[in-house]
């Protein structure tokens, strides 16, 4: 058996892993072999970043905490709080 990874960003409305989800992302290197997650969803996956933990996901990064440029902290910009979970699926070749 070959093992491939999956990715998925998950972006949460503030630093806490138990805070709800309120963009994601995911890349399946495996190709569609696995457990895969539902297509065509607008709804994540998951409704806070811990559940990915519970459902077996591995944590690999987080975004650095950094305050905001005084004079900036109203200002819209990109997503701040992005956690990137990974898993290794087994695949047949």
């Amino acid at each position: 058996m070959t093992q491939r990874q999956q990715l998925l960003h998950l972006y949460m409305s503030n630093s806490a892993i138990t805070s709800p989800v309120i963009a994601w992302a995911f890349h399946d290197g495996a190709a569609g072999a696995g457990p895969v997650l539902p297509d065509n969803s607008s709804e994540p996956p998951y409704a806070v970043g811990v559940q990915a933990l519970e459902d077996g996901w591995r944590l690999i990064q987080m975004s650095p905490l950094n305050d905001p440029v005084e004079g900036t902290e109203r200002r819209s910009s990109y997503l701040r709080y992005e956690f990137l979970f990974e898993r290794m699926v087994d695949i047949g070749e």
